[in-house]
């Protein structure tokens, strides 16, 4: 089962934007978390999809793989905005974050928008500062690269976000020029002990070196087109 980052929101709200004979219809609806009543959760699963709910209720559900060229996403100060753009219709969800004072709640949008840029772009306003005027790239998330050998150790991997194309990829993985891949292209389908028994049947395997060569032609073969 895919497990699910969560924030607690203060405050969601819905703009819906419906194209008319006499031009866009727009109208909101908001939801605010009160005491006694129930919170209002903002969750990013590592599959991909993003949820707002408030109890037994959803709120919003959206796919975040592959999405950057139909949503769009902004981070000011404690507020998470997306807007969704389909066939000329769309609509704008805004999110203020929850926290024990303002500073914590910015701190809390921060973190889900660096969650968010695993998976698509999030443009950051200038007055949306890191607490202790850290850059945003410091917060929360720690890089680290292991050494490598070559000319490979000299280069630092390039930090990529959103989706990639097949030729990106393709060079990735030939070493020809490293990244360090978003949360989508890390998550692998079998556990560590099932992968570790798969590659030693495949090393058994006389036609395996054979099959690893064909792919790296392959691989090849995308670059040059």
């Amino acid at each position: 089962m895919a497990s699910c980052v969560k924030w607690r929101l203060k405050r969601y709200g819905r703009l819906i934007q419906d194209p008319g004979e006499t031009g866009k219809r727009e109208s909101w609806k908001i939801f605010e978390a009160k005491k006694g009543g129930p919170e209002i959760i903002f969750m990013i699963s590592d599959s991909g999809y993003l949820m707002v709910l408030q109890g037994q209720e959803c709120l919003e559900t959206l796919p975040l793989i592959g999405a950057g060229n139909v949503l769009k996403a902004h981070q000011k100060s404690d507020n998470l905005m997306l807007r969704k753009t389909v066939k000329g219709s769309g609509c704008m969800i805004r999110m203020q974050f929850d926290g024990s004072n303002k500073s914590q709640a910015i701190k809390e949008c921060l973190s889900a928008a660096e969650r968010l840029r695993e998976f698509l772009p999030v443009n950051t306003l200038e007055d949306a500062l890191p607490p202790n005027n850290q850059p945003l790239a410091d917060v929360p998330v720690t890089v680290t690269q292991c050494p490598q050998q070559g000319e490979a150790a000299r280069a630092e991997p390039e930090v990529v976000q959103g989706s990639l194309s097949i030729k990106r990829l393709a060079e990735n993985l030939l070493g020809i020029t490293p990244l360090t891949l978003p949360g989508l292209y890390r998550h692998a389908p079998s556990q560590p002990r099932d992968l570790d028994a798969f590659v030693r049947v495949c090393l058994l395997d006389p036609s395996f070196p054979a099959f690893v060569e064909q792919v790296e032609g392959e691989l090849r073969k995308i670059l040059e087109e």
